[in-house]
């Protein structure tokens, strides 16, 4: 393993670049931090390009990965981490290349979820390790949508962005025509309708819209769903956390085939 010492070394340099959104658009590449996201990028063969070590680390090393590791004294390292409280070792990781073709060849649709312009980077990655946990087979993210290979993303989505392939479509009628194309429905939830979400069939071929935590799903995109349902709510709450909204119909998906619901 070779060290770094200094600040103007290239990989040093990226490691600065990859802390904004455009540079991981433009590279392709995004950092993750820690043993148990490291340790699950190898196991499932994501592409890391890159491990960082601060001088001193004595954690878990992935084999296979001593030629691409570079040691870093405790100011240098420090300078890139992106926890108060890291671990000792980060990494730069390849993005994974998903088309829309891609997924609709592969035959086997699924349910998936639409991000259309969410915001919070915790709910964003808590939606994506629940659509894992929920065997949902895609995440699309809307154009507006905040970066999902975003550190504080790809820490709450706790390696579940290495099993869930992300498509990014910019229009809704782009959208529509991806769905049809998958063969499958597209859901959203909003107040103008008289269907809970219990009262529809979300065990398969799904396409489930999750809205702005502040503004909800777009009309436009409403007016273009094919099924729209709602989540009773007592008193005067108006609406849930999108996480929260997401994980309740992810799940009722996976009642839904457990019960046998048609």
């Amino acid at each position: 393993m070779r060290e770094i010492t200094s600040k103007d070394n290239k990989i040093v340099k990226l490691c600065e670049q990859l802390a904004a959104r455009k540079y991981r658009d433009r590279l392709g590449l995004y950092l993750i931090e820690g043993e148990n996201l490291l340790e699950e990028a190898v196991r499932e063969g994501a592409a890391v390009d890159t491990v960082l070590m601060r001088k001193g680390y004595s954690g878990r090393m992935q084999p296979g990965l001593e030629d691409k590791t570079f040691i870093l004294d405790e100011k240098l390292f420090d300078r890139l981490a992106q926890t108060d409280t890291s671990q000792g070792i980060l990494a730069i990781v390849k993005k994974p290349g998903v088309s829309q073709a891609d997924f609709i060849e592969k035959g086997a649709v699924g349910n998936f979820v639409v991000l259309d312009r969410l915001q919070d980077p915790g709910n964003i990655g808590t939606i994506i390790r629940t659509a894992d946990a929920a065997g949902y087979s895609l995440i699309v993210a809307m154009k507006g949508t905040a970066d999902v290979f975003s550190p504080k993303v790809v820490r709450a989505a706790a390696g579940s962005l290495f099993r869930v392939p992300v498509v990014f479509i910019d229009d809704y009628d782009e959208l529509v025509e991806f769905v049809k194309a998958a063969g499958g429905k597209l859901v959203a939830t909003c107040f103008d309708t008289d269907r809970y979400y219990y009262d529809v069939d979300l065990t398969k071929n799904t396409a489930l819209i999750i809205g702005n935590e502040g503004n909800g799903i777009a009309p436009e995109l409403i007016e273009r769903a094919d099924v729209k349902i709602k989540i009773p709510m007592a008193g005067t709450i108006e609406s849930l956390n999108a996480a929260v909204a997401a994980a309740i119909l992810m799940y009722e998906g996976v009642r839904g085939r457990g019960t046998g619901q048609a």
